[in-house]
């Protein structure tokens, strides 16, 4: 039987190791955390996406598409809470039509159900909401990813796999007779191939395996608030603003999580460490990694001012936060809101300062390595692990 290291538990990484489990293939998990999903799917908004903001045909429009099917048929199977409510993108002004105009259009060329409405029928969906014109998309959705992985684990323990806790990858280098060996400070595991789907430090564990990546990882934290309970009526669903087409992120929102609750956020500030969820946290070590590469300059260059700024002043500012809602929902004030953790979004970024929009998978001898896949990764987990597996496996198609 052929055997598969995994570096990761999160979401992509135990989505992986079901996938090659599935394929009849022995894999170990790797994870330097005690317990599962302890980062980027551990600290996001739980919306499964519909895949309308992607460019047709990239990795991220197929998958997330594709995604947004079988994750909710996997929670429905293995009794994980989602459900699949829609969402409203809303343009607050006449320019930002345009815009909106692009994303019903590539929801249509990606085959998401979406459609252009009036702001009294956006009403009719959200009626706290202001608007000149709105994209209703029903397919997005609201899920627990956390549990997902939780059933992941499950399956991944009845089918004998592995599944290591509290067990980093210190070292990694070609096998004597083939494959790979990894060392971890107890024991060095011999395997025919690695699966890298480390987030954070998926570009540091590709330079450990002797891989040198095309993109480098630049942590961004999104920081959230919640609206205070009885505040909660003025948002039903998931509300979105029209997206800067020229940044990975999509702005500002409001989801009205599983639970009743009401999220808020996040916005978009660089991470002071790679797990640096909030200003307090600091790595001298990261801080030097980042100064030292070109591409964080090139790219602050372009983006520092005005929006780098105005995203560091919404982070300490309540008021600020508030005031971009409430472009969103007038209703909703700086009383209205608490502040609800943060996440760090692992950003792959070229030496030349170009963000990496895709998925960007890149392989070697035995190895495969997942190198970008933030938002919608979590959404197109399981198609993610298909790729890979079929990589692994030696099937993959160009």
């Amino acid at each position: 039987m052929r055997t598969v290291v995994v570096i990761g538990g999160g979401i992509v990484g135990l989505a992986t190791a079901w996938e090659l489990t599935k394929r009849g293939l022995d894999v170990t998990v790797l994870e330097k955390e005690e317990h599962w999903a302890a980062h980027q799917t551990g600290h996001n908004s739980n919306v499964v996406h519909a895949g309308l903001y992607y460019k047709p045909g990239s990795f991220k429009a197929r998958m997330s598409t594709a995604g947004n099917r079988s994750i909710v048929d996997f929670a429905r199977q293995y009794g994980v809470p989602v459900e699949v409510c829609g969402k409203l993108v809303v343009a607050t002004s006449e320019a930002e039509l345009p815009a909106l105009k692009v994303l019903a259009e590539r929801a249509e060329a990606n085959g998401v159900p979406a459609k252009l409405i009036t702001p009294s029928e956006a009403r009719e969906y959200e009626p706290e909401v202001s608007c000149v014109a709105a994209l209703r998309v029903e397919s997005t959705g609201i899920i627990d990813f956390a549990g997902v992985c939780a059933a992941l684990v499950r399956l991944l323990d009845e089918s004998d796999a592995d599944l290591r806790l509290g067990t980093p990858a210190l070292g990694i280098r070609p096998g004597r007779t083939g494959g790979v060996e990894v060392a971890t400070g107890d024991d060095v595991i011999h395997a025919d191939a690695l699966v890298n789907c480390a987030g954070l430090h998926a570009d540091r564990v590709a330079r450990l395996a002797g891989l040198t990546p095309s993109a480098r990882i630049v942590p961004f934290r999104g920081e959230y608030y919640e609206l205070k309970p009885e505040r909660r009526h003025l948002v039903r669903g998931l509300i979105y603003p029209v997206p800067d087409a020229s940044l990975p992120f999509l702005g500002v929102h409001l989801t009205r999580m599983l639970d009743g609750s009401v999220h808020a956020g996040p916005n978009a500030v660089l991470a002071l460490r790679r797990e640096g969820y909030t200003w307090r946290d600091v790595s001298a070590k990261d801080l030097a990694e980042v100064a030292r590469f070109p591409g964080v300059w090139r790219l602050a260059r372009k983006y520092a001012y005005p929006t780098g700024l105005d995203e560091v002043r919404r982070s300490f500012s309540r008021r600020r936060f508030a005031e971009s809602l409430a472009r969103l929902v007038p209703a909703v004030t700086e009383d209205d809101i608490v502040r609800h953790g943060s996440g760090v979004r692992a950003q792959a970024l070229r030496p030349d300062g170009a963000l990496v929009d895709d998925f960007l998978i890149e392989t070697a001898r035995n190895q495969v390595h997942v190198l970008n896949a933030p938002s919608p990764a979590a959404t197109s987990a399981l198609e993610i692990a298909k790729h890979i597996a079929d990589e692994v496996t030696g099937q993959a198609v160009s």
